[in-house]
């Protein structure tokens, strides 16, 4: 019965860790979207906005290091699905962050190009 009830509690974790992780890159999804209209400061918000929810999928994998460290994880294919989100999600927002700066990047000069024609 501990057995089940630990595959159980990981099944829980593994959830919570893909929630959370799916959130967060939502929100840097939509925050490049956001930089691309010239939206910098919202987009900003929604990277500060996932930074947050991916931060509850980090304490649910700490859980999971903690059970690791006791000798009691065995890796069932949900726990390596949530590990592969959580990897998926940390790139996407090094990517959300490069593009925005570069949407960023890409006003200036527009506008710089604009007064120079103007």
């Amino acid at each position: 019965m501990e057995n089940k009830d630990n595959m159980e509690n990981i099944e829980i974790i593994s959830c919570q860790i893909i929630a959370a992780s799916g959130g967060a890159k939502s929100s840097y999804i939509e925050a490049i979207g956001l930089a691309k209209e010239g939206k910098f400061d919202e987009a900003e918000s929604m990277i500060k906005e996932g930074a947050k929810i991916y931060i509850q999928g980090h304490e649910a994998h700490a859980q999971l290091l903690q059970m690791s460290a006791e000798g009691n994880l065995e890796i069932p294919l949900l726990l390596m699905h949530a590990e592969d989100q959580m990897m998926n999600c940390e790139t996407m927002k090094i990517v959300a962050e490069e593009m925005i700066g570069q949407y960023r990047q890409m006003e200036k000069l527009s506008r710089e190009i604009q007064s120079m024609k103007g």
